[in-house]
């Protein structure tokens, strides 16, 4: 399997898209072309309009950023445990809840309170049947890894800032407790436990998954000139079905057969849902959930898991970048 394309509920408005962010420039080509059915203007652009009304610093984003993915639909299976590249689709924020899985979740409750006319269903399968056609059609498959890159760059940052909250956290804490504050402020007529000591924080080294996402920033860049670089029709089928394969496989790349701690199913290093969120996502979780947790050692372990995923991923780009290059 080469992508899985998901959709579960859908209503009218916006339309939402996560998935796998080697995909976020593909599905943001095909929202640049297909037609709200209300406002006349593309997805994309009402997508982008309602972004700069609030201020969101992304509004000007080449590609509209698409969400990682958490669990809660079929796709989990396939981006969670396979690493197969997966996108979830649907629109919504201008119909009403609250009937999913329900008995009130019927084709009369849609057509009454939802997409009574069909067209928000019907948009939806003009994405959806476009993507699969240019899918199935393409002489290379289009994954994008710029993208990716720049992706997985926000979610290492947003590591290296957890990791400095809770030691910063954990210094407040056992100071205050260090100067008896908690148990000083508090009304001495009521029972009151000051909280406990929290073990110190270590040191931890993210320059190696840095260094590991910079080798993956260039070969996403490299990859890209030698794709653009390309002739139509200039490639053998031999030639394609290498390069495909070797692209096919660059999300597998980042999964861990061992899989996540205390969930060995979960293989993918990049995305995950919570242990404690339910279908929220966590991205990076082996590190992020081991700052959570105050679970050093796992936390250092998958900061070089992680290191050692992008790597792979970065060699089946190479591999891909020099078949282009040498045809």
């Amino acid at each position: 399997m080469v992508v899985y394309i998901n959709t579960d509920g859908t209503g009218v408005g916006f339309m939402g898209v996560g998935g796998s962010h080697s995909l976020e420039k593909f599905v943001n080509e095909v929202a640049s072309e297909v037609k709200d059915p209300v406002q006349d203007v593309t997805l994309q652009k009402r997508i982008r309009s309602r972004l700069r009304i609030s201020g969101n610093k992304d509004a000007e984003r080449d590609d509209l950023r698409i969400y990682p993915l958490g669990s809660g639909s079929d796709y989990t299976a396939f981006i969670h445990h396979a690493g197969v590249p997966a996108l979830n689709i649907g629109f919504g924020g201008e119909s009403g809840g609250g009937s999913y899985h329900s008995i009130f979740d019927s084709y009369d409750h849609y057509k009454r309170f939802s997409d009574g006319d069909y067209i928000y269903g019907t948009t939806l399968a003009k994405v959806n049947g476009r993507l699969v056609l240019r899918l199935s059609e393409a002489d290379i498959l289009p994954f994008r890894f710029m993208n990716m890159a720049e992706n997985i760059g926000t979610f290492i940052e947003s590591n290296k800032k957890l990791a400095k909250t809770v030691a910063e956290k954990t210094k407040r804490r056992n100071r205050l407790l260090n100067e008896k504050a908690f148990t000083i402020s508090a009304n001495p007529k009521k029972t009151y436990l000051p909280p406990k000591r929290l073990d110190d924080v270590p040191e931890f080294d993210f320059t190696p998954l840095e260094a590991a996402h910079q080798r993956l920033k260039t070969s996403a860049m490299n990859y890209e000139k030698a794709l653009s670089s390309m002739k139509k029709g200039s490639m053998s089928a031999e030639i394609k079905i290498q390069v495909n394969r070797l692209l096919k496989d660059v999300e597998q790349a980042m999964t861990r057969e061992e899989g996540l701690p205390r969930r060995n199913w979960f293989r993918n290093m990049i995305y995950a849902p919570g242990f404690y969120t339910g279908y929220g996502v966590k991205t990076l979780p082996g590190i992020r959930e081991g700052l959570e947790e105050r679970k050093w050692d796992e936390t250092h372990l998958f900061i070089g898991e992680v290191t050692k995923a992008l790597d792979r991923a970065s060699a089946k780009i190479n591999a891909a970048t020099d078949i282009l290059k040498a045809e």
